[in-house]
């Protein structure tokens, strides 16, 4: 039998050498997180791409991403196109679908969206927030000959949009410094703002007027005007929006934009 300091400065050994470990294992990726940053890189670059353009674009190693992106293929989580392109798969889609289907918010806001886009005639979007992105969830042509560009699954940096600048209106002065000081981008006409302290401001002032107008900052010559759905507290989950060609912009469609949201508002129940 060994003595027992011996045993002791063993099992301090033991333990220094777990010690040194463990922030090793802290900052380890997940092969959840890797699969999550995978989906979100094709999310953002909206196409097909290679096993090696993914692992440069999120830093990770191409032996490591193989493996996932073999693991997801198997699962139907990825897809393989005839190039041998690397694409989101076709599960992904099942589940959205059920998502969007139990989804009261959704729900109520696209029937209204088909309402508004019959009233106005022009095209209507529903819009959300991803993050630092603006997402349209769902959209309706208006029947007319204008053409837009942002189709549903679309993405654009919070400051260039109408939309975008609702979505974070209600969050604290500080929170919406930091999120615009990191996301504000220049818009492909260089007429979005991206000053952060000055873009608080416009969340700010645009929230409390209920309303939101952008013209030629995203797309020239294209106008969105956007009116905010609200809960009880005042936080801004989703957008009513119509975009237009930017001559139309006129009060009666603020008015209807706005009338349309606070309508989605009363069928949830959120009453303000």
């Amino acid at each position: 039998m060994g003595h027992p300091q011996e045993a002791r400065d063993r099992s301090e050994a033991v333990d220094d050498i777990r010690s040194q470990m463990e922030p090793a294992r802290r900052t380890r990726t997940s092969g959840i997180d890797r699969a999550l940053q995978i989906f979100d890189y094709l999310q953002r670059v909206e196409q097909a791409s290679t096993a090696y353009e993914i692992a440069r674009e999120i830093g990770a190693p191409l032996s490591t991403i193989y493996a996932i992106i073999d693991d997801l293929l198997s699962k139907d989580l990825l897809d393989r196109d005839a190039k041998g392109l690397i694409w989101l798969g076709p599960r992904l889609y099942h589940y959205g679908l059920t998502y969007a289907r139990n989804l009261d918010l959704l729900g109520a806001t696209t029937q209204e969206m088909h309402e508004l886009a019959r009233l106005s005639g022009e095209t209507v979007q529903v819009c959300g927030r991803d993050q630092d992105m603006m997402v349209v969830l769902a959209m309706e042509d208006g029947g007319g000959h204008f053409s837009v560009s942002s189709r549903v699954g679309s993405r654009s940096p919070l400051n260039w949009t109408a939309s975008g600048r609702l979505l974070v209106g209600h969050l604290p002065d500080d929170e919406l410094l930091t999120i615009f000081k990191r996301s504000a981008r220049v818009s492909p006409t260089g007429r979005a703002e991206t000053d952060p302290q000055v873009l608080v401001d416009n969340a700010r002032e645009a929230l409390a007027q209920g309303y939101s107008i952008q013209a030629g900052e995203s797309d020239f010559a294209v106008a969105c005007i956007a009116a905010p759905i609200c809960d009880n507290r005042g936080v801004c989950h989703a957008t009513m929006s119509i975009v237009v060609p930017e001559s139309k912009v006129h009060p009666d469609l603020i008015t209807l934009v706005k009338s349309s949201a606070r309508r989605v508002e009363s069928r949830l129940g959120w009453l303000r």
